[in-house]
């Protein structure tokens, strides 16, 4: 090419901003479709039944959200709250219990080496396979054998195990546990129990806050099984309780705001949980770029 010949100007490439601009509307509309239903939520608790039905839930005239909730307190000489202090039984404790279970099942198939070892971790595998819905009917007939249906330990046995918070807690100890941690603990005399108490359980602290939130949120929402096993008002968990009531709406108009306050104040637990014990995710996202 001589030195006269004109160079034609290439394309022009559109700035960073561009893409930027791209990325934050996509993550701004996700946003709002995903926090739609709570604003709905949060301004429908405000009504009565006449607001709600008359289709202005999205504003805040004739605010008597006060007034719901003494409603709800009072209705039933205060059965909701008996329902959120068993939600908050079945979904706290079974998901403590469940997550320590997790933790200690999966540092067992990191650590240890045993016969038929991957083999018996295939059939947690299929486990997780398995949905919950399909397991309802064989563990209803159990509880049937061993006297437990309509009782509390119908709705919290079941969920002490959970195959995948076998699988992720395994995955956890391979990628957070060293081995050299655990021999040099052995070395210095620490019994296996000593070691997986005082070594391996901190270092994977994050995968059991994991399993925890995951447990803890599928127990709060949990219906079917619930459902099945109990026949009781007083042991209802909040999920099968506002369902009843949503149910009666329908003859009794009265109970639609009992429902949206109620589904209202059902939200706070599962905020506090994912709010409070957010820092223990952010400790396992940035643990291992310092290893």
């Amino acid at each position: 090419m001589s030195a006269t010949t004109p160079v034609r100007p290439g394309p022009r490439r559109s700035g960073p901003w561009l893409s930027k601009a791209a990325v934050n509307g996509a993550l701004l509309l996700s946003a709002c479709y995903m926090l739609f239903p709570l604003v709905w939520l949060v301004t429908a608790a405000t009504k009565d039944a006449g607001g709600l039905l008359g289709g202005n839930a999205f504003s805040f005239e004739g605010f008597d959200l006060g007034g719901n909730l003494a409603r709800l307190a009072e209705y039933g000489d205060g059965v909701y709250f008996r329902w959120y202090l068993n939600s908050l039984l079945y979904a706290g404790g079974g998901a403590l219990v469940c997550s320590f279970v997790c933790i200690a099942a999966g540092y067992a198939f990191d650590t240890y080496d045993f016969r038929g070892k991957e083999k018996l971790f295939g059939v947690v595998l299929m486990g997780v396979l398995v949905p919950s819905t399909a397991l309802a009917l064989p563990m209803y007939l159990l509880a049937s054998k061993t006297g437990v249906v309509n009782s509390y330990w119908a709705v919290l046995v079941p969920v002490l195990v959970n195959p995948f918070g076998v699988y992720l807690s395994r995955v956890f100890c391979a990628g957070y546990i060293p081995g050299e941690a655990l021999e040099a603990a052995r070395i210095d005399g620490a019994g296996e129990l000593r070691t997986f108490w005082s070594i391996g359980l901190p270092m994977v602290m994050p995968g059991l806050v994991t399993v925890f939130l995951f447990q803890f949120t599928a127990i709060w929402n949990n219906f079917f099984l619930p459902l099945v096993m109990l026949s009781d008002q007083q042991l209802f968990p909040l999920s099968l309780g506002l369902y009843a009531w949503n149910s009666n709406a329908h003859a009794e108009p009265g109970f639609y705001p009992l429902v949206v306050t109620g589904s209202l104040l059902a939200v706070v637990p599962l905020v506090v949980a994912f709010v409070s014990l957010q820092r223990h995710w952010k400790a396992g996202l940035t643990a291992g770029s310092v290893k």
